[in-house]
């Protein structure tokens, strides 16, 4: 029986130094399979063994019926945003830090990998955010981002003031040092270090958290995921718009930030037996007791 995914795009970064040893093994497991192993150009550069072919990441996109990801959760993220373009589904391998998206570890690598080439895996759609910059109503940037947009202050500069309407409707105007527009996933991340909410990412919804309001009052709030928020920068040199801290754009007074669902989400494949709290319990570490 022919194997589901004929061809496999295996993208690696990581500083570890086990991460050309894993992208062999990674190799062979698919190559035993049937499966053709395609690579971007760095990852190439990093494997042991050569792919069957090498091409920059948009176009192995195009190409490919699965990507598996190596390294850390950042890895993960830009690799998706290419990725849920052309509707390719990512698994993450993790070499990084805490893995809240890379959940399989390399040292379990072959077992969870042989049972997604299988069939057997839990399938997880993330929702993207679509932003963009605007002056005098003439769009000047736009990037996608999976974890968060964020509004905020310049390195040395002072709080900024902005002025944060959804869906037209104005909610409040602010002085803080930003604020972070999060999607479930992005829940966990700086938002979560900010002190938003954490999403389940099963709910169409985002989180607007405010980064030390200089209101206490101001709170975060949870919107529906269909929302078009509009964020219009009244005052704040230096201030910036980040998207997933991957791409960024300096603001102008009178600019305007509109963060919205992009149209497609990204898929990960889980492995059986995944949990989304039994993983934030490991990864928060929220059932150790201290003495």
């Amino acid at each position: 029986m022919p194997p589901a995914f004929k061809t496999v795009a295996v993208v690696g970064k990581s500083d570890a130094a086990n991460l050309p040893e894993v992208l062999e093994q990674l190799a062979g497991i698919l190559r035993g399979r049937g499966v053709a192993v395609a690579m971007d150009p760095a990852t190439a550069g990093a494997s042991k063994s050569k792919p069957d072919r090498v091409g920059e990441l948009s176009e192995l996109a195009s190409r490919c019926d699965l990507a598996i990801v190596v390294g850390g959760d950042g890895t993960l993220i830009a690799s998706a945003r290419t990725m849920a373009e052309h509707g390719v589904p990512l698994v993450g391998v993790n070499l990084g830090t805490l893995g809240f998206l890379t959940d399989i570890p390399a040292d379990g690598l072959e077992g969870a990998i042989e049972s997604v080439l299988d069939g057997e895996f839990i399938s997880e759609s993330r929702a993207l955010l679509a932003g963009a910059v605007k002056r005098n109503g003439k769009t000047i940037f736009s990037a996608a981002a999976m974890n968060d947009v964020v509004v905020s202050r310049g390195a040395v500069g002072s709080m900024i003031e902005f002025a944060v309407t959804v869906d037209g409707e104005f909610i409040y105007s602010l002085r803080a040092d930003g604020l972070i527009v999060a999607t479930p996933t992005g829940s966990t991340a700086y938002a979560l270090s900010a002190g938003g909410p954490i999403l389940h990412p099963a709910l169409q919804a985002f989180a607007l958290v405010p980064i030390s309001p200089h209101t206490l009052s101001n709170r975060p709030v949870a919107i529906r995921g269909s929302s078009k928020v509009e964020i219009t920068l009244v005052r704040g040199p230096e201030a910036r718009a980040n998207f997933d801290v991957q791409a960024f754009h300096e603001l102008e007074a009178g600019d305007v930030v509109t963060v919205s669902a992009a149209p497609k989400s990204a898929t990960l494949l889980h492995p059986k037996g995944y949990r989304y709290f039994a993983m934030l319990r490991q990864k928060l570490r929220w059932s150790e007791r201290t003495a």
